[in-house]
């Protein structure tokens, strides 16, 4: 039980301050009437927090470890099993205990956790009970091959055994904003078989087309180089998140860390700032596409928009949106409660938990109105966010049909007030300008990042873009000189904004004009960006950039991308949860974990958007 206790480590300058121990040693530890328990002390000695991990006696309660730290009973040889650091890395020896905590060996399962793995099992084995009786129904239909079949009342059969139906989907899009046309069978409810139509709809035969579908999307309208930007955008995310999740507690080299990557520019992929324009891009393609998604119903509904055809178009995105989101919720729920957590797991856990108290915000999808600590999955934020800037599509396009002038004097206030709102935030929290990576600025987050009036900005101007491209009846760019100088704005301002985010790391230590200044425009000028490449790329002055962007490679990925979004941060949080030693920071490791928690992420999104995404996309009219 000794060797299990944390024990002062080197490079304590650079960051290496925690000590874990051991605690599957701990825990492995037997004696005649006991067992080892693995418990975690949080100190505090001068400016330095840090925590220790001893082993004691599974009889002893967190209250009882805590007395045997404060009254010095951990001792060996007279000597402390938990002693202060050393005087020559802090000029300040006294201890102060900040709490205690320990964990259990063994993690039983509540009513929750088994309601939640119940879920999840009956999701993933609705889809493979469909495909079975797809396969099985295509084997008794090819062992009738040779028998008359009336063909107006059978149902032919087209490629991997699915039904041919007399009609195409026009289902959504992944990524987490956004839709797009497939040309996937649609099933239809037909009287006599309105359950093998919905077993069609979850079999694998039928959401695996779907994925690899790879036919140009421009020929409906879909804007085929948002699928480039909806993938490069998501790396980018999942770029960040590899390099910060680990960077709040797990490094032995914090420091180092500092100085190499958050004041270099080379590392734009990875520190905070930056990498969060991308969810801007996000959130302009789902504004864009919105709008493009009600105008489209719009004109099959012969140019009415009514209060039916609006709660269609939401419900639309609630049959989006929820089924992933719920496994996901379920699945991290039972994870919890499944695996054996290390010494980092910890700091992690008490937001984790918070989805037994808050569940319900995220199936109303309000989950960023709350604060940010008691938000169950926290990265689930967005789809809130987005969803209720869905909703103020439809009012916007009812003003833009009913006088264009209005249109523009309602889409210019809202723009003038979230930008307001944005600075005005800023200035009076004195906020920084992203999250940083000691996640020290915890009003950044609880008043600025997730909210609703400071974030609608790019969702808007999407919705501006996409009425513009659906309804225009000429081009915008007619002389190559017009795209030369769009291009160079657009390139040089997204340029400045990532450059500033740089400048401008610090949090100010009082209200600060060029913070507020950042803050309140650094967003919507990044849309209008993102808004400018589409637009050149869609009236043919995107050169390069638009074949790149239009590739038939991203299409799958884009398909997986709503899935990737919800997946990536659990393998990041379990390789960081299950971690017992600190992780220590190299490019090398760095580029390796990146890669590894992306190529994770895209198998098992491949997996869960077959099983669980796409078949609710393929569910029409009467099958619901």
């Amino acid at each position: 039980m000794y060797d299990s206790f944390g024990k002062m480590g080197s490079n304590v300058e650079a960051g290496n301050v925690n000590q874990p121990g051991a605690p599957q040693q701990c825990r492995s530890a037997v004696g005649p009437t006991f067992s080892g328990k693995y418990c975690q002390v949080f100190l505090r000695q001068g400016a330095v927090q840090y925590f220790v991990g001893i082993c004691v006696p599974d009889s002893c309660g967190e209250e009882d470890v805590k007395t045997l730290v404060m009254q010095s009973k951990l001792q060996i040889h007279e000597k402390s099993m938990v002693p202060p650091l050393s005087p020559i890395l802090n000029n300040q020896s006294a201890q102060e205990m900040i709490m205690t905590h320990c964990s259990s060996d063994r993690n039983a399962p509540d009513a929750s956790d088994i309601t939640c793995l119940f879920v999840c099992c009956m999701m993933i084995a609705v889809p493979l009970a469909a495909t079975l009786f797809t396969a099985l129904r295509k084997m008794e239909q090819s062992n009738k091959v040779n028998t008359p079949v009336d063909v107006s009342s059978s149902n032919s059969l087209n490629f991997y055994g699915t039904m041919m139906t007399n009609g195409t989907t026009h289902s959504e899009m992944n990524g987490r904003t956004t839709e797009q046309n497939y040309s996937t069978p649609s099933v239809l409810c037909f009287p006599q078989s309105c359950v093998h139509g919905c077993l069609q709809a979850f079999s694998l035969q039928t959401t695996s087309q779907s994925i690899f579908n790879s036919s140009s999307s421009s020929t409906h309208g879909g804007y085929s180089s948002l699928n480039g930007i909806r993938v490069l955008s998501l790396l980018w995310i999942i770029c960040g998140h590899s390099a910060q999740f680990p960077v709040i507690n797990n490094l032995d080299n914090y420091k180092t860390w500092r100085r190499t990557v958050e004041s270099s520019s080379v590392y734009v992929l990875t520190i905070s700032g930056p990498v969060f324009l991308a969810v801007d891009s996000f959130l302009l393609l789902g504004g864009l596409l919105s709008a493009r998604s009600l105008l489209s119903s719009i004109d099959k509904a012969e140019d009415k928009l009514s209060a039916s055809l609006v709660a269609k178009y939401l419900f639309k995105r609630i049959k989006r949106v929820q089924p992933l989101h719920v496994f996901t919720m379920c699945l991290t729920i039972s994870l919890i409660s499944l695996v054996p957590w290390g010494p980092y797991w910890f700091p992690f856990i008490d937001t984790m938990m918070d989805c037994k108290s808050y569940w319900w915000a995220n199936l109303l999808l309000i989950s960023n109105l709350i604060p940010v600590h008691d938000i169950c999955i926290p990265w689930t934020w967005y789809l809130s966010l987005d969803f209720q800037c869905y909703t103020t599509t439809p009012l916007l396009v009812f003003f833009y049909r009913l006088n264009k002038r209005v249109f523009a004097i309602v889409a210019g206030s809202l723009l003038l007030l979230t930008t307001v709102a944005s600075a005005v935030v800023t200035a009076l929290l004195r906020l920084p300008v992203f999250q940083p990576s000691t996640m020290t600025s915890e009003n950044y987050v609880l008043y600025y990042y997730v909210k609703p009036y400071t974030r609608y900005g790019p969702f808007l101007i999407g919705i501006m873009t996409g009425i513009h491209l659906r309804t225009k009846k000429k081009l915008l760019l007619r002389q190559k000189w017009q795209a030369a100088l769009g291009w160079f704005c657009c390139l040089s301002v997204m340029a400045l904004l990532v450059g500033l985010a740089y400048i401008l790391r610090e949090t100010p230590a009082y209200p600060s004009l060029p913070h507020a200044l950042y803050q309140a425009l650094h967003r919507p000028l990044w849309a209008l960006c993102v808004s400018w490449i589409i637009l050149a790329c869609e009236e043919g002055y995107g050169g390069f950039i638009t074949n790149l962007l239009s590739l038939k490679f991203w299409v799958p990925l884009s398909n997986i991308s709503f899935a990737c979004y919800l997946v990536h941060p659990i393998f990041i949080i379990l390789y960081s949860g299950l971690q017992e030693t600190p992780i220590h920071y190299t490019d090398m490791n760095f580029m390796y974990l990146f890669f590894g928690h992306l190529v994770l992420t895209l198998a098992l999104s491949y997996v869960l958007s077959l099983l669980v995404e796409k078949p609710y996309l393929l569910l029409k009219g009467g099958n619901l």
